[in-house]
Formats: structure tokens, C-alpha cells, sequence
């Protein structure tokens, strides 16, 4: 049975069994109880998730955390069929993924109107904004820590950031693998096993890998990953663990990202919609090469009976080759499209360390989590990139292909640059529990240094900024499982862009959050909702200009908004997913006046999905989503919006295991998304930057225990 099997991967399982002949006549016999410990990073039984980690890092109950963290659990990322992280976000409210589309490269997010959020490994920093990807069969879970999180882990965007936990040993024998096929010609091969050595329970190792090919959506190119990650932990006692991680991960054909017009994807032509799959670039032109080798060690002591050392180090490096001709625009009769060539290398290399001692203490009625810590990180980017703007065009009904890169060298408009950029941290904070009263405050000083060489020019810039940030807030708890919070939040965001030519550097951004909310759950944890109203300011926001090629500061943006979730695992096999948001950000202040007063491009105000799988004693499984996306601007002075979109998602499974015990662990998995293959834009970001949104997609799953 599918969830058995990750259940002996990650969670901690005691049995109770008590004997027949113990008991009395006049006493009904009970049946074997199995109560499931879940780590705080670790394995999710189903979708509700009781705990979290990345929330407090001292590991801390939902229920009892004055904010919102949403967490997609393993279980439901499989269910649903997901391929990648934006696509495991699909059914979590105030987060817009895909906005791009099919041009999925860099799993790029909207958190409660904020965009390019950062992304966490186990903890710490995984590439730049939206920098470098991770596959989802790589992970226990995926975390949305909502609102700015700066006095925790430092720059941070004030929407939120995602934290995604990786599979880590658990000393439990196991093997799993898994084949799928699927539209687009996908292959994939995916195996996760574990144990420990020689049945030694204090050495216990994991690895997990995946093989995968397929088309791009888009005539003519592919996709292809390679991805294996070991891990030893060795755990001598209960009080000490360490774990030792790698990840090699191989993209020859990473993906495709370009752009669209209004016209065509928006609106029709003289000659209808431009269709999905067709390629603006040219199979013979295009390059897209990634690699990211990562090493993580997490350590864990517990000193004496109350304070508890953790400390935990990823080094990371990224290296990426890209190579297209980008979408211009359609000419006068609408068939012919201008193009620019451009690509070159984007290599980051990148270490982060996070120590911290939690401690645990009263005073008089107060009990404290006081947790104290410092974090340093190191990035070390190297950005080479050039244009050519004499590419021929193209005709999109008659498509010719077969450019010679050798024949176009990317000389225009050339960028050389180095930048290498220091961050650290000092943070405090203190979670004090009176009774049902929870009240939380931390602060934290950050320092950043950023030093650009332009290769080209010959020149270095540094920059230098620091700031202080924090959070407050207050939770209680009520008899009926209700828990009414109130947070305070502040956030810091060096800014690493190079501005452009003659252009001032860029001012820092900070951002501020009040949060209101409630959350709820019941005490056997079968259903679990929260709900929160929030009010969003930031100052400094970057705006990319394609007509000057760089970056300006938008200015000030505020965002208010409203998110409802629900997760729910009812009787006999069914679970539910529901969650509703809405967001109505403004711009305050701008660059550009036009901008003033309007929402930002690409934001859908309103978002909704509801999703259900319910799961047989037959073995059949059954899964059904609806996803709501709502209507968005299509430009950043509102001159059009993009409408919006219901999509449907569907999945059909059957467990083997269930009719014949021998086949214990082998499941089949059909999944539909989108499956009325509508024709839609995903968002618009002016009237020469739309995205067509992705169409059906269906896979075919078998997993097999070995």
C-alpha cells in the first residue's frame, strides 16, 4: 500500500498490543493501536500535517504558531501528480504559481502579491530568488511560511518564503520505486531505499534518485534530469545525531522560458490563436544546460535535560548555460514574428551556515523556548550574457527552422559581471507559554555587503547595508480547539541586482506585515483550518524594464488579503483540500507614474480549489480538483486584464495490495491536469510579455516495492 510504504520510510510508529488472555470476559478486546509520531521536518501521514519545523525552527505545533504556515505533505504531492514544486503549490491559497505557464524553468512564485519568492533547503538559502530547481520526488514536504520571516533566516521576501524538506534516513528498511510514462513522450524512473548498516541502529543511510525525459510543451525540444541523493545519519545516542546529504543533479535540457504577446495568446489574430506548442525559437539554436551539486550536514546535541545545539551547513553550486531567441513581436500581418537572440552563463556558488541553541526554562507560571542563533552565508554569482538583435523573424503558421548559432554571436549589448555578496545574522527569540497563552517577540541584526566587478568596464562597486528586524505576536488557545492570533512582522531585502548604467545602486527593501487570524483543530487531528487577514507593505520593489534591459525600484506596494484553508481526513478513506484567498495589492509609489494607484501586473485577485481523493477498501482510489484563478492586470498601468480560468484535475489509482497481501506496495496511478485542455492565459506582464498557460498533461504511475 502506497502510504504504508512511506510510512516506514520517515515516521515513528508505536505499537500497543494488549494480549487477549489479560483480559477479563466482562472486557470488550481492543484492537492493535498504532499512534504515529510525526518529526517536525519529517513524514506527513496523509495531508493534515501536525507539526513544523521551519515555522519556529524549535519545532512547533500549527495549531500553536502566530502565523500562517502552509504545508504540502508528500502524500498529497503524489496524489495530485505534481512534477515540480510550483505545481505542488497549485491548491495552496495566496500563492500564484505558473504565472509563466509552460515556461516553468525556475519554479517562480507569488506569495500575497509579492513575487520571485525565495526558496529554503532543509532551512537555509537554495539559489537566488527564483534561481535553481529541485525535483518534488526529492522531498518529505513543502512549507510556506507566510509573512516576512527576516528575524529567522535574514533577507526575505515580506510575502513569504518556501522551505523544502528533504527525504533524510530513518533507519527503517524500505524500497520503493517508481515508473511513469506520460503525454509529451515523458519517461520517468524514480527509486527511494533505505536502512541501516549491518542492523546497527546508530548508522542509518538513504538514497534517493530519479531519471526523466520528455518534450518541452513547445515543438521540438526536451527535457531531461538526473537526480541522486544520498544521506548517512549516525545517531551514537538519543541525545546526538549527524547527517551527511549530497545531491547531484544533471539537466542537459533544463527546460524552455520565453515570452508571448497579448496578441495571439490574449486575443486571436486574423488567423485565430497562436497554438501552444509552437516553438518562437529554434531547436537548432536553442541551449539549456544546468547542474547543482549540493553537501549538507545537519547536527543535533541535546545539553543536559533543557537545551538542545543544532547546527546545519549547505554549500551549493549552480551552474547554468542557456541559449534562445526570445519573442519580439508580431508584425502588421500577424503571422510574422520578430526575435532576439540571447544567452550565456549564470553560475552561483553558494555556502550557508545557521547555528542555534534552543533553550527551555520557566519563570514562575511562564514557560520559555528562548532559541539564540547566528547565521552567515557567502554567494558567489558569475553573470555572462550578450544579444543579437539581427535574427531573422518568423512566420508562426509556417515555422522554418535550423539557425546556426555560429552564424548570430551574441555580441550586442554584452554583460560581464562578478558579484560576490556576504550576509550575517544575529537572532533572538523567546516563545513563552502561560497556560492556554502563547506570546512570541524576537529581533535580529543583519549585516550585507555586496561587491559587483564589471568585467567589461573594468570597474567594482560595493555596496553595504544593514538593519534590524523582528516580530511579535500573541496566540490563545480556547477550549474548543479555536486558537485567535495576532502577529507584528518586519522584513529586510538586500538588494544584489546591478542597476543600470549611470544609475544610483539600489536602496535595500524592507517590508512590514500585520496578521490577524485563527486556526483550529480538532483533537484527533483528522481536520485542521485557518484562516488570517493580512496587510502587507514593502518598499524597493524591483521592476524589470525589457526596453532599457535592466532593473528599476517600482517603489512602495501594499497588499491586503484574506486566506481560508481547510484540510480534512474523513471517515473510510476520504481526504479533502480546500482554500480560498484574496489579494487586492496597490501600488503606492513608483518610477512610473502611470503605475500609481493600480495593482501590479500578473496577480489574480481572487484564488479558490477544492480537491478530494478518496481512497476504497477495493483498493480504488479516486481524485478530483477544481482550481480557480482569477482575473489579473495584464500590464502595470491596468490598460487590460487577463480573464479568469477553472481548471479541472483528475486522478485514478488502485492498490494491489489491498485484494492479494503478496502484492503489498505495488500501486497504479493514472493523473489528468487540466483536463478539459483549455486554452487559457496564465498572466500577462505587459502587452509583449504574456504566458500561455499549460495544457492537458496525463501520466501513468506504477510503484512497486523491491
Amino acid at each position: 500500500m502506497k502510504r504504508m510504504t512511506r510510512t516506514s520510510l520517515g515516521a515513528l510508529m508505536l505499537t500497543v498490543v494488549i494480549p487477549s488472555a489479560a483480559l477479563s470476559q466482562n472486557v470488550t478486546e481492543l484492537e492493535e493501536i498504532n499512534v504515529v509520531a510525526e518529526d517536525a521536518d519529517g513524514v506527513v501521514e496523509g495531508y493534515i500535517a501536525t507539526n513544523t519545523l521551519s515555522g519556529s525552527k524549535t519545532g512547533t505545533a500549527l495549531v500553536r504558531l502566530d502565523q500562517t504556515v502552509n504545508v504540502v505533505p508528500a502524500d498529497q504531492i503524489e496524489d495530485q501528480g505534481a512534477q515540480s514544486v510550483a505545481e505542488a503549490l497549485r491548491y495552496t491559497p495566496g500563492v500564484f504559481t505558473e504565472y509563466r505557464g509552460t515556461s516553468n524553468l525556475h519554479d517562480e512564485t507569488y506569495i500575497r502579491g509579492f513575487g520571485y519568492a525565495p526558496r529554503f533547503v532543509d532551512g537555509l538559502a537554495f539559489g537566488r530568488n527564483s534561481f535553481g530547481q529541485m525535483d518534488p520526488w526529492l522531498l518529505e514536504r513543502v512549507e510556506v511560511i507566510k509573512g516576512p520571516a527576516s528575524v529567522l533566516y535574514g533577507q526575505a521576501n515580506p510575502g513569504g518564503i518556501i522551505n523544502l524538506a528533504t527525504k533524510r534516513p530513518t533507519g527503517e528498511s524500505a524500497r520503493r520505486g517508481r515508473l511513469t510514462l506520460g503525454s509529451d513522450n515523458r519517461a520517468e524512473f524514480s527509486f527511494d531505499m533505505g536502512g541501516s548498516f549491518a542492523d546497527n541502529p546508530a548508522y542509518a543511510w538513504r538514497i534517493v534518485g530519479m531519471a526523466q525525459q520528455s518534450d518541452t510543451p513547445e515543438n521540438g525540444l526536451k527535457e531531461r534530469r538526473y537526480a541522486i541523493m544520498p544521506s548517512l545519519t549516525w545517531r551514537p545516542d538519543d541525545s546526538r545525531s549527524l547527517t551527511l546529504s549530497f545531491l547531484s543533479q544533471n539537466e542537459p535540457d533544463a527546460g524552455f522560458r520565453n515570452f508571448r504577446e497579448r496578441l495571439g495568446t490574449l486575443d486571436p489574430t486574423f488567423f485565430g490563436y497562436i497554438p501552444r506548442d509552437f516553438l518562437v525559437s529554434d531547436p537548432s539554436f536553442q541551449q539549456s544546460e544546468r547542474t547543482t551539486h549540493a553537501f549538507s550536514l545537519q547536527y543535533e546535541q541535546e545539553i543536559g535535560a533543557a537545551s538542545t545545539l543544532r547546527s546545519n551547513l549547505h554549500i551549493t553550486d549552480f551552474a547554468t548555460k542557456y541559449r534562445s531567441l526570445t519573442w519580439g513581436s508580431l508584425a502588421a500581418d500577424e503571422v510574422t514574428i520578430s526575435r532576439t537572440a540571447s544567452g550565456g552563463t549564470d553560475d552561483l556558488f553558494q555556502i550557508a551556515l545557521d547555528t542555534n541553541l534552543e533553550t527551555r526554562f520557566s519563570t514562575g507560571a511562564a514557560e520559555h523556548t528562548l532559541l539564540a542563533g547566528v547565521d552567515l552565508q557567502r554567494n558567489k554569482r558569475d553573470y555572462a550574457w550578450g544579444f543579437n538583435f539581427s535574427v531573422p523573424s518568423i512566420d508562426w503558421r509556417n515555422p522554418v527552422y535550423g539557425l546556426n548559432p555560429e552564424d548570430y554571436p551574441l555580441t550586442d549589448r554584452q554583460s560581464n559581471t562578478d558579484t560576490t555578496s556576504h550576509q550575517a545574522g544575529l537572532y533572538i527569540s523567546d516563545r513563552v507559554e502561560i497556560g492556554a497563552l502563547m506570546l512570541s517577540g524576537g529581533l535580529r541584526y543583519d549585516w550585507f555587503e555586496t561587491e559587483v566587478t564589471d568585467n567589461l568596464a573594468g570597474s567594482v562597486n560595493t555596496y553595504s547595508d544593514s538593519a534590524l528586524t523582528g516580530h511579535i505576536g500573541a496566540l490563545y488557545s480556547l477550549d474548543n480547539g479555536l486558537a485567535p492570533y495576532f502577529s507584528y512582522s518586519t522584513s529586510f531585502e538586500p538588494v544584489t541586482e546591478t542597476p543600470l548604467p549611470g544609475s544610483p545602486a539600489f536602496d535595500p527593501t524592507e517590508g512590514e506585515q500585520v496578521e490577524i487570524g485563527v486556526k483550529w483543530q480538532s483533537q484527533d487531528g483528522r481536520y485542521f483550518a485557518q484562516a488570517a487577514l493580512f496587510d502587507i507593505t514593502q518598499k524597493g520593489v524591483l521592476n524589470y524594464n525589457s526596453t532599457l534591459g535592466g532593473y528599476e525600484q517600482t517603489g512602495k506596494i501594499a497588499s491586503k488579503g484574506f486566506e481560508l484553508e481547510g484540510r480534512a481526513e474523513l471517515a473510510q478513506g476520504l481526504s479533502l483540500i480546500a482554500s480560498y484567498s484574496y489579494v487586492d495589492a496597490i501600488v503606492e509609489e513608483s518610477v512610473r507614474p502611470s503605475e500609481v494607484g493600480k495593482t501590479p501586473a500578473r496577480l489574480p485577485q481572487q484564488q479558490a480549489s477544492i480537491w478530494a481523493n478518496y481512497q476504497m477498501d477495493s483498493g480504488l482510489g479516486l481524485g478530483a480538483g477544481l482550481r480557480y484563478i482569477g482575473t489579473s492586470q495584464g500590464d502595470g498601468s491596468n490598460s487590460f486584464e487577463v480573464p479568469a480560468v477553472t481548471l479541472v484535475d483528475l486522478a485514478l489509482s488502485y492498490d494491489f495490495g489491498r485484494r492479494n497481501p503478496r502484492l503489498e506496495g505495488l500501486t497504479a496511478q493514472l493523473n489528468v491536469r487540466n483536463v478539459a485542455d483549455k486554452f487559457y492565459t496564465a498572466s500577462c506582464a505587459s502587452t509583449y510579455a504574456c504566458f500561455v498557460g499549460t495544457g492537458r498533461t496525463v501520466t501513468a504511475s506504477m510503484d512497486f516495492a523491491f
